[in-house]
């Protein structure tokens, strides 16, 4: 859905619409024959999963939208209508594609003796195996609910699968009986691993265990005949918080979290078996309206769980291992904190070891030259080496100041829990700002002696996230950057006080228009005949006045080359208009989620790294960090990251607002490039030369 921008009537592809093509390539690498099988199996749960994600937030805040009865929100109305009708088409469409490539994937790992087996497709060995474990496993855990003993389904979790079962009795034609139950996935997982057979290995999805014990569910009812039918459902995410000021933060936080577990249900998928009587009731039960989707689908609903599917021993055909690099530099005996004194650090993660800013944090809280740590806290690990080292600071007398963001999306009841325990332990916690989320990702260490130290990352400090996300952190001691992290912290404290950033972009305050003014700057260049080119690595370009800027930028003839991971309003190649924008989506073993910002600044280049998307909530209703690099070595890093993704030809895509997401090639080239490949084997080359 391409629309105008109000400001000159530019192209501008929909969030929304983006976001389903960037979910596609990501169900494209599960049909690349070059991806490890397990691998793929891995994309196709990420691809489900992020689309449901997708339906509880977005889509669900467009229906609200599309049903809002206001008189002066009509046109948001219709259009909101529109986007609803156009994501509904495409995601058919996407659903096909799905399925294929489901289906490819498991005759594929036939090939491998690897065998995926239905219920019908048993053996009574097997059946036997598959009633033993009911009895011994599951057994008091799945408790069947009569579709007429409820009214509606609110009160079940749309993390969960269902199956819808009509059973009837033999004999005398008695009405068939209708229930529902949960799939137990938490207790064993979503596939059972029956005993291997001559050297195959065989698994069954729960799903068909549960099919294969239904006389076992129902024993002692008289029920003789059995169909079971797998169904999902979506719920909206958007929390009611409670605006009543009397309430604290804290606790309007935990009645949203509660209240989302009750949003009404606005996807549904459904075995296309399912009989009509069944697929009745199910609907009935989840009371949908005209705008909400019901989607026809396979036997197995639910794919997210691929992303755990058993190797049954087959390592090799998953990625093989990069062992995160410990650089040597952050390495040793010596003091980080004193070696972060004497020079900018930095580490790129997953490639670099998390462990060595986990190393600078317990040094911090151990060490008798530091007075105060302040961090900033978005996501957090189940067990928080980050949360253990702040407790640790505080218990030695540090004054620890933590900046937690409740309303981190679908993470907030961890966050809630860690922060009771931060608090208990005497740390001063402080939840976010009053209508802005807290976003940025900095660190600020007080030292007695020499100067303080600041960490600017473009990533949570999270140990899972530093496993699976491409992030730069800057270690720094330059004191204009570290004064200017530790304003922003009294920004946070003190939101409506006046605070000029001398060093650092932040946001809402300046950041937008220092980007502007940037993009400004290389048209001006480029009219005047000077070096002029931007560069950037992001995860998503949104926001309208950003887009017409490179619009304009391309216009002016600035060179522009973007790698842009999910969201994309830009269209390419118009003429006059976009010519000059190439943009590249890349999607391999690593999310990508580094953001770094590179402008020719006349020939002076100029490098940033930081929190901040360009997206109207980033730029205008978060508290986001953006740092400049100075040390020569560290812009020479961003600016190779950058350019190993712009010459990437096996993973990256071309980004043009079209869906297409046709590949780079490279002419001439016959070993086609891979970004995260080649930056893994320069990082391990330049470690051992040090």
């Amino acid at each position: 859905m391409v629309t105008r921008n109000r400001k000159k009537e530019k192209p501008y592809l929909e969030r929304d619409i983006s976001w389903m093509y960037f979910n596609r390539r990501i169900l494209q690498e599960a049909t690349r024959s070059h991806v490890p099988l397990l691998e793929r199996m891995a994309f196709l749960g990420i691809y489900s999963n992020n689309l449901d994600e997708f339906f509880r937030v977005r889509v669900a805040s467009q229906n609200r939208i599309a049903e809002c009865m206001d008189k002066s929100a009509a046109k948001e109305r219709e259009k909101a209508k529109k986007l609803l009708k156009q994501i509904g088409k495409l995601n058919a469409r996407y659903v096909k594609d799905y399925e294929e490539a489901v289906s490819t994937v498991t005759q594929e790992l036939k090939k491998e003796n690897i065998y995926l087996v239905s219920d019908s497709e048993v053996t009574p060995e097997q059946l036997q195996f598959i009633q033993s474990f009911y009895k011994e496993k599951l057994n008091g855990f799945i408790v069947p609910v009569w579709f007429s003993a409820i009214k509606l389904l609110d009160c079940e979790n749309d993390e969960n699968i269902y199956l819808a079962v009509k059973v009837s009795k033999s004999g005398s034609k008695p009405s068939p009986d209708y229930a529902f139950l949960e799939l137990p996935v938490n207790i064993c997982g979503r596939f059972v691993q029956l005993p291997d057979h001559e050297n195959k290995s065989y698994l069954m999805y729960l799903d068909d265990v549960i099919r294969c014990c239904l006389p076992l569910v129902f024993e002692g009812l008289g029920y003789d005949k059995f169909e079971a039918y797998a169904f999902k459902f979506t719920r909206d995410a958007e929390m009611e918080i409670d605006n009543d000021l009397r309430t604290g933060t804290l606790q309007k936080i935990s009645k949203g979290v509660k209240s989302r577990k009750r949003g009404e249900p606005l996807r549904v998928i459904y075995d296309n078996h399912m009989p009509k009587d069944l697929l009745k009731r199910v609907l009935k039960k989840l009371d949908l309206d005209s705008l909400d989707t019901v989607i026809e689908s396979g036997r197995y609903q639910n794919h997210k769980d691929l992303m755990k599917f058993p190797d049954c021993g087959h390592s090799n055909l998953k990625y093989p291992k990069w062992p995160p690099i410990l650089k040597k530099e952050l390495d040793g005996p010596e003091s980080l904190l004193k070696k972060i004194q004497q020079k900018d650090r930095f580490i790129h993660v997953p490639y670099h070891s998390f462990d060595s800013f986990i190393r600078v944090l317990q040094e911090a809280a151990v060490s008798k030259q530091v007075t105060s740590i302040k961090i900033t806290l978005y996501r957090l690990a189940k067990e928080s080496k980050v949360v253990k080292a702040l407790i640790g600071a505080a218990r030695n007398g540090k004054k620890v100041t933590v900046v937690i963001e409740l309303l981190a999306r679908f993470d907030e009841a961890s966050n809630i829990n860690w922060s009771k325990k931060m608090q208990d332990a005497g740390i001063k916690v402080i939840f976010g700002v009053e209508g802005l989320k807290v976003h940025s990702k900095i660190t600020h260490i007080g030292m007695k002696t020499g100067p303080d130290i600041a960490c600017i990352s473009t990533g949570n400090f999270h140990e899972g996230n530093a496993r699976m996300y491409t992030d730069c952190m800057l270690m720094t001691a330059y004191p204009k950057l570290v004064k200017d992290v530790d304003q922003v912290f009294e920004f946070i404290e003190r939101p409506y006080t006046p605070i000029r950033f001398k060093e650092l972009l932040v946001s809402p305050n300046e950041m937008k228009n220092k980007f502007i003014t940037l993009i400004n700057n290389e048209i001006k260049n480029k009219k005047a005949g000077k070096p002029a080119y931007i560069k950037i690595k992001i995860n998503h370009i949104t926001d309208p006045i950003m887009v017409n800027k490179l619009y304009e930028a391309s216009e002016a003839g600035v060179d522009i080359d973007l790698v842009v991971r999910g969201n994309c309003s830009l269209i390419t190649d118009i003429p006059d208009l976009s010519t000059h924008i190439r943009i590249h989506g890349i999607i391999d073993r690593y999310l990508e989620h580094s953001r770094i910002f590179i402008f020719a600044n006349g020939g002076e280049e100029k490098v940033f790294l930081g929190s901040a998307d360009w997206m109207p909530r980033n730029l205008d209703h978060r508290i986001e960090v953006i740092t400049p690099v100075y040390d020569p070595a560290i812009k020479g890093e961003m600016k190779r990251i950058v350019e190993y993704g712009l010459k990437d030809t096996l993973q990256g895509r071309v980004v043009d607002g079209l869906g297409d997401n046709q590949f780079w090639s490279e002419e001439g080239q016959e070993t086609p490039f891979r970004s995260q490949e080649a930056l893994y084997n320069y990082y391990l080359a330049e470690n051992s030369e040090e």
